[in-house]
């Protein structure tokens, strides 16, 4: 994957009220984190510029090449990553972005999206439901081969068949540190299948008290009766 680059501003406006400031010209506030500079770094990013590349890339962990700016000064730049957005609870609209500084010559551990590829034969002609519990794999490599996604073909799989982790063939250079065993996909019978009754139902037999109860209710009824025919 290769770096993006991107422009971003240092940012002198610290607290509350500052930051809402530069949410009103339109910048996101974030801080850089990481790294050999031991203190983070506070910066603001230029909104229509950065939501624009993640339209593009999204769903994937993307590689910036971040320039640090005062102004027209560049002051210093290095790769980052996202490590968190933070996104308003109603509107959705991004708040702040944290960055984790990065060494494009060390390995580093990031979560790829897991896209199923096919339409499997256990769901096409079989009636049966695809089940994907594990949608985003740990994986660990250099920044510059982290993967878009990783897929899987599940064309071929019937009814009671699974993918585990240890099933995925990874890019070269790619590895993972998931649980091997771990399920990532499966095809499972239709939940009407599994709720379907018995042909035939039967009610619910009486309890034995209940059914002797009654076995000595209509015995003394006919005692009852028969004194009754006797007088």
């Amino acid at each position: 994957m290769e770096e993006i680059k991107l422009d971003v501003q240092i940012r002198n406006q610290i607290g509350r009220r500052k930051v809402k400031v530069v949410r009103q010209e339109n910048f996101i506030p974030a801080i850089v984190y990481g790294g050999e500079r031991k203190e983070p770094t506070a910066i603001k990013v230029d909104r229509r510029s950065y939501e624009k590349i993640m339209r593009v890339h999204k769903g994937e962990s993307v590689v910036f090449h971040l320039s640090v700016m005062e102004n027209d000064k560049k002051l210093r730049d290095y790769a980052a990553i996202v490590k968190e957005e933070q996104h308003h609870p109603v509107s959705e609209s991004l708040l702040h972005i944290d960055f984790n500084r990065i060494s494009l010559t060390k390995e580093i551990e990031v979560k790829v999206p897991v896209i199923p590829r096919g339409e499997a034969i256990g769901v096409k002609k079989d009636g049966g439901s695809l089940d994907s519990p594990l949608r985003e794999l740990d994986i660990v490599c250099l920044p510059t081969n982290i993967p878009a996604n990783i897929e899987i073909d599940i064309s071929a799989l019937n009814i009671g068949d699974v993918i585990h982790v240890k099933d995925i063939v990874l890019p070269e250079n790619v590895k993972t540190n998931h649980d091997p065993e771990s399920i990532v996909v499966s095809v499972v019978p239709s939940m009407k299948e599994e709720a379907a009754e018995p042909v035939g139902e039967v009610g619910p037999e009486e309890p034995e008290v209940i059914k002797e109860k009654k076995e000595k209710e209509v015995t003394a009824e006919k005692e009852s009766g028969k004194n009754a025919e006797e007088k």
